[in-house]
């Protein structure tokens, strides 16, 4: 197959260049700025974007769910190459959850099978996320998890702390936390703020979130462990991860999509679709984010891909499900956010969605093309034009607070191991008769 006439962005390899892509045999076999001779299928990708296959190192497929859930891994892989993405990293809050190294390697082996897309697991740092006996790290890490987080709860305890942190060290993992002291959230479903106290709800401090990532810096100021925050929401948690990276501790952190587009303003507007973990927060959180992206403080986007049946977000706010569905529809998200004001440039973006989040869980074949490698390849059409429509989502949630916003940038068609495992490309594909 070969990809004609594209933006070849890869931020890896400093490339940003128009030429051609041949694939051969499910890898990359020749990036060239002048014409590749080829007889065979070939797609025409002018003015179109060639990217590494993008990356999300924070999503939930919801399996195993003993029927909890609607979704699977099938349809969360099924939702994120709709969205462009070749590998997602797969959170253990699952039912069972993910702490022995028989449910890391069933995860995989169940996404080998199905094909779409690479799926990477994490997997708990304690037994059963209840944050009181250490998970097995050591025979995790050697079954396939690729770092180790208790998502959906924090680890409270300092000495258990201290514990998972030396053990990430130990067994070069990187530790993701879910940054909320739960002493501070008790009863609180939004923002602390005056849109809070005019609804009436339950507050979420900001302080919930950067309390436990001081402690945390601190903690691991002797340990060096990689430690990441996921999902930031507050615009002083910006503040202390880049004060810890100017002592050159190993901190990072990730944005997501929503916090980075709406306020708890939406909480008023469009109900519990804007009820989030952590809370949506303020315009000047969002401008401090942003100031983080742009200075490299936050190296990583990722969308916390959190599917719900309807049913749950139907509820009273107080009693709804937290979390928002996003893989689908991110990339243009992230355009909206970041490159339509021009906080940052599509070599930038697409960095923090291929080579920055590769690096980060230790998988440097990943995020960048290179002859040879894998050919997970995204290709972005940025000026596309279409409708957010949660009900055409490839997952089977629709918990979408952006339905039916317009937007611009979509992925028309992703590669995953050489093979075309999405298309949105229409007469794009010119078929080689003789490979047909």
């Amino acid at each position: 197959m070969l990809l004609q006439n594209g933006r070849i962005i890869d931020s890896a390899n400093n490339l940003d260049c128009i030429g051609d892509v041949l694939i051969e045999h499910g890898v990359v076999a020749q990036i060239s700025q002048t014409p590749i001779d080829f007889d065979g299928d070939t797609i025409d990708c002018t003015d179109c974007i060639i990217s590494p296959g993008l990356i999300d190192i924070h999503v939930h497929f919801r399996e195993p769910s003993n029927g909890k859930h609607e979704e699977t891994i099938e349809t969360g892989c099924a939702s994120a190459i709709a969205g462009g993405f070749t590998t997602v990293c797969t959170m253990p809050n699952t039912t069972p959850a993910i702490d022995t190294p028989e449910l890391v390697i069933q995860s995989i082996e169940t996404a080998n099978a199905i094909g779409l897309c690479r799926v990477l697991p994490t997997a708990c740092a304690t037994l059963e996320r209840k944050g009181e006996q250490i998970a097995p790290i050591a025979e995790l890490v050697a079954a396939g998890a690729i770092a180790i987080t208790d998502d959906g709860d924090v680890v409270e305890d300092d000495a258990m702390m201290q514990a998972v942190l030396e053990q990430c060290r130990e067994h070069n993992v990187p530790f993701m936390q879910h940054c909320q002291d739960p002493k501070e959230t008790l009863g609180g479903v939004m923002n602390a703020g005056k849109v809070q106290q005019e609804l009436g709800y339950g507050p979420w401090p900001r302080s919930a979130e950067e309390s436990v990532i001081a402690r945390d810096i601190g903690l691991n100021e002797t340990i060096g462990a990689s430690w990441h925050a996921q999902h930031l929401s507050s615009g002083g948690s910006v503040t202390l991860i880049r004060e810890a990276q100017e002592r050159t501790l190993p901190i990072s952190g990730e944005a997501s999509p929503h916090h980075l587009l709406l306020t708890d303003e939406a909480c008023k507007k469009i109900g519990t679709m804007a009820k989030m973990n952590p809370p949506l927060r303020e315009k000047h959180d969002i401008a401090l984010i942003k100031e983080g992206i742009v200075d490299g403080t936050i190296t990583i986007l990722a969308t916390d891909h959190a599917p719900h049946p309807l049913a749950t977000k139907e509820l009273p706010f107080a009693d709804a499900s937290f979390g928002i569905v996003g893989l689908d529809c991110a990339l243009a998200l992230y355009a909206r956010a970041l490159l339509a004001d021009n906080t940052i440039d599509w070599p930038h973006m697409l960095a923090m969605m291929t080579v920055q989040p590769a690096s980060l869980i230790n998988r440097q074949d990943l995020g960048q093309l290179r002859v040879g490698d894998k050919a997970d390849i995204t290709i972005i059409d940025p000026n596309c034009q279409w409708t957010i429509q949660s009900e055409e989502f490839s997952s089977r949630a629709r918990n979408c607070p952006f339905d039916g916003w317009d937007v611009s940038c979509k992925a028309i068609a992703t590669i995953y191991g050489g093979k075309i495992v999405f298309e949105a490309l229409g007469s794009r594909i010119a078929r080689c008769e003789n490979t047909q």
